[in-house]
């Protein structure tokens, strides 16, 4: 072989050798490049989460500061930039749960390859607990409870439940309200002299303590913190919502429509007073309507604000949409603090509605009550209960055909500062002798953070929904 076949055969493989190699250097740089936009991509991640981080560390200091989105540097631990992340934050409507927070992270000189992320930020609503009260309560064996409760006295629970039952207390001294005396102190009460008769805080005849469903001593529920500001909710109303100022005789009954639309009716006239328990004393009034004039038709607001009336208010009918409905008298006047009157069926249309009730005093169910009673909606009774009074069984009209009641059941959740009760019933465990025989009270769980406009929360923030957005 010659010299010059060598040459070509040596120019043949080094072009050869040359184009592979050029080929594995531009794929290894290709990987590099890669696992380098991997590796942004990943940290675009991570620092995005960093983002929602500090805008929880910052509304947990700051909960009424949701000014703060705008672009922040993202350093390591010697303060070194290596990123930044990006806030936006929106608190939305008050159709809407809590806060929007959105994140977007990139890693320094990797902008292309931003990561975002949003979450819903919301304290749970006090529609979270079925049922919650200030003071003691107890439960029959014909009360049957679904849902979480909680108390910030002691229960007796003689029903059945599905759901954690919690007491604030360790012990209490159960009395006569709960058919606790000398005489009938049953374990594992006991009777102390100079004290009464002493139980745990939570006792009874219900299954929910053999099945852990019965928690105490239990973090005691401020009801002071928990009062809405009814002077801001009347604003609103006055601003966006609805607001039933014109003085009427007796007050304003709000009938809920299929339509999303409310009829409003000015109560001329009331029924003939009739004589009722309320607990602690005995009380001669009249909460059901003998004579109404229509008063007017509205829309329900499309931006959740609430529907207040300085007046008594009567509420029932189909609810189609998400409203609250407030009653006071403001400035607030113990003596003449509004109240809200349940005369009939209030039921949601579908899954989408909710009905939140805010009375300054009580909301009451009244003598002249439907015997088969459903009431879809959050019943808040900030200074006084959520009740139907002891009507005695007399032997003649209205007490005779209205005193009893058939079957009463609640969707959403009933919180009372003070006693509530829908049932009486004569001696311990004796028959239902006035009110509703059975009450089946059920929790709806959608609400807890996703409550009726401008409900009221408990707690602190939590995350309610977690994505990532392309």
């Amino acid at each position: 072989m010659n010299k010059g076949s060598i040459t070509i055969w040596v120019l043949v493989f080094g072009t050869v050798f040359i184009i592979m190699l050029t080929g594995l250097l531009g794929y290894l740089i290709f990987q590099i490049k890669d696992i380098k936009k991997t590796e942004a991509r990943n940290s675009g991640f991570h620092i995005a989460e960093a983002g929602l981080n500090f805008a929880r560390w910052r509304l947990a200091h700051s909960p009424e500061d949701i000014g703060f989105s705008g672009v922040y540097d993202y350093r390591d631990p010697e303060g070194a930039i290596l990123g930044k992340f990006e806030l936006e934050l929106d608190s939305g409507t008050d159709c809407g749960p809590g806060i929007k927070i959105i994140s977007s992270g990139w890693k320094d000189n990797f902008e292309g390859e931003k990561r975002v992320l949003k979450i819903i930020y919301a304290k749970p609503s006090l529609a979270s607990f079925s049922f919650l009260t200030n003071s003691n309560a107890w439960f029959g064996p014909e009360e049957n409870l679904k849902g979480p409760f909680h108390s910030n006295g002691g229960i007796r629970m003689d029903g059945s439940q599905n759901s954690l039952s919690t007491s604030a207390r360790e012990k209490y001294v159960c009395g006569a309200e709960h058919g606790c005396s000398s005489s009938n102190c049953f374990n594992p009460c006991v009777w102390k002299s100079g004290v009464g008769c002493e139980c745990p805080g939570i006792w009874g005849e219900g299954e929910g303590g053999s099945q852990s469903l019965w928690e105490y001593p239990s973090s005691n529920i401020d009801f002071e913190k928990i009062i809405q500001d009814l002077a801001k909710l009347k604003e609103e109303a006055q601003a966006e919502g609805i607001y039933l100022s014109q003085p009427t005789r007796q007050g304003f009954h709000l009938k809920f429509k299929s339509d999303s639309t409310i009829d409003v009716y000015s109560v001329q006239n009331l029924r003939e007073k009739v004589w009722g328990y309320d607990g602690e004393k005995w009380v001669h009034e009249s909460n059901s309507i003998e004579k109404e004039s229509f008063f007017a038709n509205y829309v329900l607001p499309s931006n959740c604000a609430p529907i207040f009336a300085e007046n008594d208010v009567w509420i029932d009918g189909v609810v189609n949409g998400r409203a609250t409905v407030v009653a006071a008298r403001l400035p607030d006047v113990s003596q003449n603090n509004a109240k809200i009157i349940i005369p009939d069926n209030i039921i949601y249309l579908n899954s989408n509605s909710s009905l939140g009730i805010i009375s300054q005093s009580d909301i009451l169910v009244p003598l002249y009550s439907p015997s088969n009673l459903e009431i879809d909606a959050v019943m808040l009774a900030q200074k006084g209960h959520v009740f139907r009074y002891y009507y005695p069984l007399w032997n003649w009209e209205p007490y005779r055909t209205y005193a009893k009641r058939d079957y009463l059941k609640t969707f959403g959740s009933i919180i009372s500062y003070t006693m509530w009760t829908f049932s009486w019933v004569s001696g311990v465990g004796g028959p239902v002798v006035s009110g509703y025989e059975t009450t089946d009270m059920r929790y709806d769980p959608n609400l807890t953070f996703n409550p009726p406009p401008m409900f009221p929360t408990t707690g602190d923030y939590e995350i309610v929904s977690w994505e990532e957005i392309d």
